[in-house]
């Protein structure tokens, strides 16, 4: 007889772990007990040798497709002569720590039971098992076990208890079980909160969705807003009460054949379409579709995703459309999550609302990702993602990195786990603010962490910059300014397990550089420690400061007057009728009035954009630049590309003054946009491999990473990473979090730990 005493860590509870380690010292005939504490799962079993070695083996060959091994430690020890093998009461332990699993789509087996009508969860919104369902969004705290999460307050039936209770049924051990006799419900009610009576809240709202009513939602982890896709007026009604005038609508369709009727989707984003994190995937756009173009206007791709719990299952069946799903929120505010503060905020989107009463604990929006190259990239890291934590290459003392202004996320640090937050947002408004504060205290007390340093980006108005001055001032922490791209490249570089140093390109919109500027269009030197920055796109004037990103056509007017000179009217082009605020422009430059200098790579795509009359105001973030890429013609024996000199001082410079003179030119002459458009694409690929060679011959490096928001554009993308690695780059992009800024608090985080 020889017994051993195991310890699992990494995502081990709330996926069905133990039931799966009870089964399996059934099958080898070992006696013993398994039990969760705070930072792992402890097993002691005892057997024969052969038996047990085989039983460790399996543990991680075999364990649960929802969980995440990353260390098992065996120990020999004296049998006890144990004559079962049992599942213990869960140990707290002070102090001690452990992943917590994202929520989790419903597995195929619930699917059938909620379409089975001799089941008893037959249509049933609340079906879950140890393989799917509500983790994340439902958690109080650790160890995970029912009386710790909102779950609490539902006693299960009998019968609910004896699957609980059974090692042999898929339920064992399933923390939100539960079944229509004593499980959570839904509710239908209008927008004053009054009930609205019917027999099936399921089969009553799909009538109203296909009469082109608006819906509030209560899903996972906060509520969103529904209607027919294929409804043009529901669509309009619903921009005009969310005030969202043309950013596009994510879409959930009933199943992966229904997708294909919608979109072209690959063998790689059919299995994520598909996946246990079941995100939103942009898809290619079929044309012409039933789905309303102003679901996605002016684009080429769709974002589409599959339904995700019971209640999206049901309610996608029963209406026979696809919807519009988004999240339930004002622009820019955060998710409504409790009933009565989605009918208080949401009454004048919704015409009605299906609620239900278990508790959302968590707000999560839903995850954004695409497929490049046959793998994931994404885009909003929420729901399904969050809270898995990305591995560091070496172990980290406890540190909040409180993120940038935009699409915010925040990250703590223990040991070799980076805890990187759900999508929180933009922090412009308290509400916002709120909800970031909240959860930053959810995962401190999840994971046991309390930071000892506090990094922030340098741009002293962010928001995420003010909380954490203020909260490391009041908690005498470490703080520690991170310079905004510096922490792009290093989130990558933490990604792909790179040490460094590399060589990074940091595109995107805006970001506070050392020397006071917005920068935006860089090219450093760096490592986790440190950055050099070694080029950089030309700096112009930004007319008006903020009011230039909204309106594209004064950044136009900018790199006209500024690169080219007075001698260049606007005759022939379509900013023409901005002649007279052109005269404005040029006194505001040259007295230097609200003109702050910008290196940014974004501004550079929304001139050409406005200078193109593609887009001269935009309504969301980015938008010139999105619809500039899907201007481009898909013709790929178009291989044009536009002039550009690079001015080689101790730093260099990218000119682009001749690029915009020859788009200028390209435009009089007609030249279709589509073209222009390419041509400019492969402009800016050139410009990046041109730089990059250059740099390689300064520095000796070939090792570059890839980050910031304009590589959102899959064309940059596709065109840059081609160039790139043709001249024998090694090239890191970001799969695992956000190239946008939702991936800057990692790259804070890990430059902080690295700080003297």
């Amino acid at each position: 007889m020889k017994a051993s005493r195991i310890t699992v860590n990494g995502i081990v509870q709330g996926v069905g772990f133990r039931p799966f380690v009870y089964r399996l010292a059934g099958e080898y005939g070992l006696k013993g007990w398994v039990r969760n504490t705070s930072g792992s799962v402890e097993i002691e079993v005892e057997g024969n040798e052969i038996s047990l070695r085989d039983f460790i083996t399996e543990l991680k060959k075999a364990a649960p497709p929802a969980s995440r091994i990353e260390k098992v430690r065996a120990v020999a020890c004296q049998p006890h002569g144990y004559v079962s093998f049992d599942i213990k009461e869960s140990e707290t332990e002070t102090g001690q720590y452990q992943p917590v699993s994202p929520d989790i789509a419903t597995c195929e087996d619930c699917r059938k039971e909620i379409f089975t009508p001799t089941d008893r969860r037959y249509r049933y919104s609340f079906t879950n098992c140890t393989n799917c369902g509500p983790r994340f969004t439902i958690i109080e705290d650790i160890p995970y076990d029912r009386p710790k999460t909102t779950m609490r307050k539902f006693k299960m039936c009998p019968q609910c208890q004896k699957e609980y209770d059974n090692p042999a049924d898929r339920r064992f051990h399933a923390q939100p079980n539960a079944c229509p006799v004593c499980g959570p419900r839904l509710e239908l009610v209008d927008n004053r909160g009054k009930p609205v009576k019917c027999n099936d809240v399921i089969k009553k709202a799909a009538i109203l969705l296909k009469n082109g009513e608006v819906l509030a939602v209560r899903g996972l982890g906060g509520f969103q807003l529904a209607c027919d896709a294929t409804n043009e007026k529901a669509v309009d009604l619903l921009r005009k009460r969310k005030h969202r005038p043309a950013k596009p609508f994510a879409v959930m369709a009933a199943n992966p054949d229904e997708v294909e009727k919608y979109c072209k989707v690959s063998l790689a984003e059919a299995e994520l379409l598909a996946s246990p994190e079941a995100p939103i995937v942009l898809l290619k756009w079929r044309q012409p579709s039933v789905i309303c173009p102003s679901v996605a206007p002016g684009n080429k791709y769709l974002g589409v995703m599959l339904p995700y719990t019971p209640l999206h299952h049901l309610l996608l069946a029963e209406v026979g459309l696809p919807l519009i799903m988004t999240s339930g929120n004002l622009s820019e505010e955060p998710i409504a999550k409790e009933n009565d503060e989605a009918i208080r905020r949401l009454h004048g989107i919704a015409d009605y609302f299906i609620l239900h009463n278990r508790d959302i604990y968590a707000r999560y929006d839903d995850s954004v990702a695409r497929v490049e190259n046959g793998t994931p990239q994404i885009i909003r890291r929420a729901r399904g993602y969050a809270p898995h934590p990305v591995m560091l290459l070496n172990k980290s003392k406890q540190i909040l990195a409180c993120g940038a202004e935009e699409k915010n996320t925040f990250c703590l640090t223990r040991e070799r786990h980076a805890f990187l937050s759900q999508h929180i947002g933009d922090l412009e408004n308290e509400e916002t603010l709120a909800h970031y504060e909240n959860t930053v205290e959810l995962y401190k007390k999840l994971f046991r962490i309390q930071p000892q340093i506090i990094a922030y980006d340098m741009h002293p108005e962010y928001l995420a910059t003010k909380y954490a001055l203020e909260t490391g001032a009041k908690q005498n922490l470490k703080m520690v300014p991170v310079q905004h791209h510096h922490a792009h490249i290093v989130s990558c570089m933490v990604e792909n397990g790179v040490k460094g140093p590399v060589l990074g390109v940091a595109f995107d919109g805006t970001g506070y550089g050392t020397d006071g500027n917005i920068w935006g269009g860089e090219f450093l030197l760096a490592d986790n420690q440190g950055f050099q920055r070694l080029g950089h796109l030309e700096n112009v004037p930004l007319p008006g400061g903020a009011v230039a990103i909204k309106k594209p056509y004064r950044m136009a007017l900018s790199y006209i007057y500024t690169l080219l000179g007075k001698r260049y009217s606007l005759e022939g082009l379509p900013l023409t009728r901005f002649v007279a605020e052109y005269e404005i422009i040029k006194k505001q430059v040259e007295k230097k009035i609200n003109t702050p200098l910008t290196s940014s790579a974004g501004r550079l795509f929304d001139a050409v954009a406005a200078l193109l009359n593609i887009r001269m105001e935009i309504d969301y973030e980015a938008q010139a630049a999105i619809e500039l890429e899907m201007a481009a013609t898909d013709d790929i024996f178009e291989s044009g590309s536009y002039p550009f000199t690079i001015a080689c001082n101790r730093v260099k410079i990218v000119k682009p003054g001749e690029l915009i003179e020859a788009v200028m030119n390209d435009i009089k002459d007609g030249i279709p946009v589509p073209v222009i458009s390419l041509k400019f694409h492969n402009t800016v690929a050139e410009i990046i491999l041109q730089m990059s060679l250059l740099l390689k011959k300064d520095t000796g490096l070939n090792q570059i990473a890839l980050s910031g928001g304009v590589f959102q554009n899959r064309l940059l993308h596709r065109l840059t990473l081609s160039a790139l690695q043709k001249e024998g780059f090694k090239v890191f992009t970001h799969h695992l979090v956000p190239c946008n800024d939702g991936g800057i608090s990692l790259g804070q985080a890990v430059i902080a730990q690295n700080s003297e």
